[in-house]
């Protein structure tokens, strides 16, 4: 049953089903200065580049960090994908520099 809107909680739970968890990680992390958040994405970004492009024009920390987006690897819902993925139902999209091993 899908809540009707109108009152608070029904429109809260509306709300959240729409926030996706982003989580960064490493330099990408340190460069936006908080290893994750919840935002509502935007209906014109569909996928992982465009998310990576909206990221970008929020402010100067995240211009920093997403400033070279081809090295940046991306992972929805802890599966790694490539720049056009599609972003629509993702719960979570995490963000990471390359990683080396050692």
């Amino acid at each position: 049953m899908i809540p009707k809107s109108g009152n608070r909680f029904s429109d809260k739970i509306m709300r959240e089903e729409k926030m996706t968890k982003l989580r960064y990680f490493a330099w990408v992390r340190e460069r936006i200065g908080k290893p994750e958040e919840d935002v509502e994405l935007p209906a014109n970004v569909g996928t992982v580049a465009e998310l990576m492009t909206w990221l970008a024009a929020r402010g100067e920390e995240y211009a920093h960090a997403f400033e070279n987006p081809k090295v940046i690897r991306t992972a929805i819902d802890r599966t790694h994908v490539k720049p056009d993925a599609a972003i629509k139902s993702a719960g979570e999209i995490a963000f990471f520099p390359p990683m080396t091993g050692g």
